[in-house]
């Protein structure tokens, strides 16, 4: 246990709310993991949270979905 951490998962999920990380999870896994600029302004709107947070949100969240899969953490072309 390290004297950094604090309540629940903080490192994780940045302290969010249940509700907020119902609406991310549901946006990454049913409209889009790659939101354009306009999506991901409306999906920070919809969660109460600023474009610069859920745009790190999913940053973070692609990253872990991509190691789940097996894929490399980092997005790079097949073409590389």
């Amino acid at each position: 246990m390290s004297s950094h951490q604090k309540g629940k998962c903080e490192n994780e999920d940045g302290g969010l709310s249940k509700e907020q990380l119902e609406i991310l999870e549901y946006n990454f896994n049913k409209v889009c993991k790659h939101p354009e600029q306009a999506t991901l302004m409306l999906i920070a709107a919809e969660a109460g949270l600023t474009e610069s947070e859920t745009e790190k949100w999913f940053k973070t969240r692609l990253s872990k979905w991509r190691r789940s899969e097996g894929l490399p953490s980092q997005c790079g072309s097949v073409m590389d």
